[in-house]
Formats: structure tokens, C-alpha cells, sequence
């Protein structure tokens, strides 16, 4: 059964599917940070992340997302969750695949889990 953080990351994860990017960005702490494979860069800060979803994302069609293996974590305020992510999505009209280890830091902020890191790493097919 899924414990709270892998419910909150699965809610992140459906969000960004749906390009609900307003809703991605309510579930972000101010300082987080996350690495953007399409740019190959550091994007730090809630705003620098919905300036980036504003820029990339009517480039983006067909976000579908699964994560498994999922492993959670919680220590007081701070938690994470390491999964296997796959993910398919249309970049400028073409597919793209993602498979890749993925770790997520949450910190509660009152009584909700916000994704403070996001970082995934991309392995080539057949790794």
C-alpha cells in the first residue's frame, strides 16, 4: 500500500501528465531544484520552474508517466522517494522515452509534502 509521500509524488507525477503545470507548481517548495533533460540544466527556484513550463510546455503533447519500484522515506519534516520512472511524451512533434532511476526530496510545509528535488537520471536502451 502506498504510503503518503509515493501518494504525493504519484499526484506530482499525474499533474504533469494532465500539463497542470500551475497545480506542478503549488506541489514545489521555493528553493527547489530540478535538472530538465530537454535543456540538459539546473532549474532552481519555484519561479524559474514555471517559467520554464510556461517556455517548454506547449512544445510537450501526450505526457504519459509510470513510476514502480517505488521506495519512500521520512525523517521529521523531510522525506524522499526513489523510483524507476518511464515516461513518453511528444517534443516538438516527436516521441520521446525516458527511463531512468529518479530520486524526489519532499519537505513538509505545514501539513503538505512539497517536492524540493527532483533529479532523474536518463539511461541509454539496453542499460
Amino acid at each position: 500500500m502506498a504510503g503518503e509521500l509515493e501518494k504525493t509524488v504519484r499526484d506530482y507525477m499525474k499533474r504533469i501528465d494532465a500539463k497542470d503545470f500551475a497545480g506542478v507548481g503549488q506541489m514545489l517548495t521555493e528553493d527547489v531544484q530540478t535538472v530538465d533533460e530537454i535543456s540538459r540544466r539546473w532549474v532552481r527556484g519555484r519561479q524559474a520552474v514555471e517559467e520554464y513550463f510556461r517556455q517548454v510546455g506547449p512544445a510537450v503533447e501526450d505526457i504519459r508517466s509510470d513510476i514502480k519500484d517505488v521506495r519512500e522515506a521520512a525523517w521529521g519534516d523531510l522525506g524522499v522517494v526513489t523510483c524507476w520512472m518511464e515516461q513518453d511524451y511528444t517534443y516538438q512533434g516527436k516521441r520521446q522515452h525516458v527511463a531512468a532511476p529518479t530520486t524526489i526530496v519532499l519537505r513538509r510545509i505545514g501539513s503538505e509534502w512539497k517536492a524540493a528535488l527532483h533529479h532523474s537520471v536518463p539511461l541509454p536502451e539496453g542499460s
